[in-house]
């Protein structure tokens, strides 16, 4: 059942037109809020917008701060992924605002809004350094994971003929199935910084910013409820909850009992996600206690093959000198597999993401 926070039809007009836009509403629903809230900024020093503007992070904690569970909704972490982030955390800012509340006492929300600006600007998964920071969260002082298939497949991905590509991942996938290929390209990989899904060599801006965050509000002696907003992969228009604890683990037996039968799990073969090294899931794992979860919520648009191939001639066209006018006309290819523009597919996104807004705030409530 939603929340009583939730019972105004859901807007499609909340999804921005560009990074410069979704920060200006946000900020201004801030203002608009006139509660006592924390705002906290972090700047990106690795580069600008495309206007030559500055870009941040932002974050915001709403309700007690001494607040003892916390539901934190993250957006951006890959940067073009962050239209859909950006709606739904507007949403439940303008349903804050017009005292449509159902929200617990003792409950705080913490939105982080953008956690890849400069990928989110440039309408680009990564960093300006190519890095993926859903591949960020390893140990960089021990070796750096390797990707045996991403390797075997590296002259394929260089391969500039759309046909040839197709033809050599079909081959693999006859021989080493489905759920190998996906993992060979995106599992995450530490050695071709001009590829897709490259976990990089050092801490990623979004990385710093969550650590900061975790120990700023001191998020590891609470219950948290941590719901990472995504698009991209799915069927088209469905919000699927995936949550990458260990089978096993209480965060996943959490997860199972606040979101029910909807929770999938890619360790166990239920999700459309396979299982990923360095997610970002994990720095907010190491810090849990045993009443919280975290999951992503992907809203899902059209083909994986779709997907892996507009990432691949993003990266192409990124890795080539100069070029700028071919890589900003095929930012638009990107930005419309990841927010598709079509009224219905954001009303599905936002109506979904009330829903499993509201069962984490009642797992919260619950504790």
């Amino acid at each position: 059942m939603l929340n009583p926070v939730f019972y105004k039809a859901p807007d499609a007009n909340l999804f921005p037109i560009n990074y410069a836009m979704a920060r200006q509403q946000w900020l201004s629903q801030l203002e608009a809020l006139k509660s006592a809230n924390f705002h906290l900024t972090f700047p990106y020093s690795g580069g600008q917008g495309p206007d030559g503007d500055a870009l941040f992070t932002d974050s915001v904690w709403l309700g007690p701060k001494n607040a003892a569970k916390v539901l934190v909704l993250l957006a951006g972490t890959h940067g073009v992924e962050g239209f859909a982030g950006s709606a739904v955390q507007l949403d439940l800012l303008q349903a804050l605002i017009k005292g449509r509340a159902g929200i617990a006492p003792d409950i705080a929300i913490l939105l982080v809004h953008a956690l890849t600006p400069w990928g989110y600007a440039w309408l680009r998964r990564c960093d300006a350094e190519g890095i993926d920071l859903n591949r960020n969260m390893i140990d960089f002082t021990a070796p750096l994971p390797i990707n045996v298939g991403y390797e075997e497949l590296l002259p394929v991905f260089a391969t500039l003929d759309v046909k040839q590509r197709e033809q050599a991942f079909m081959e693999w996938e006859k021989l080493n199935g489905r759920a190998s290929l996906e993992s060979a390209i995106s599992a995450g990989q530490y050695i071709d910084p001009t590829g897709p899904f490259y976990g990089g060599q050092t801490p990623a801006h979004g990385r710093l910013v969550c650590e900061d965050l975790i120990q700023h509000y001191t998020l590891a002696q609470k219950n948290l409820a941590v719901i990472d907003i995504h698009s991209g992969l799915g069927p088209y228009g469905y919000g699927e909850i995936i949550c990458d604890h260990q089978p096993d683990s209480k965060g996943a037996a959490v997860a199972g009992l606040w979101f029910g039968d909807a929770c999938t799990l890619p360790w166990l073969g239920t999700s459309f996600s396979v299982p990923k090294l360095g997610l970002l899931d994990y720095a907010w794992h190491n810090i849990m206690n045993q009443s919280s979860c975290y999951v992503t919520l992907e809203f899902g648009t059209f083909r994986t093959d779709q997907l892996f191939e507009v990432l691949l001639h993003d990266h192409q066209l990124w890795a080539q000198k100069g070029n700028l006018k071919a890589r900003l006309e095929h930012s638009e290819h990107m930005r419309r597999h990841f927010c598709p523009d079509d009224p219905f597919w954001k009303e599905l996104v936002l109506f979904r993401a009330r829903q499993v807004i509201s069962q984490a705030l009642a797992g919260l409530a619950a504790i």
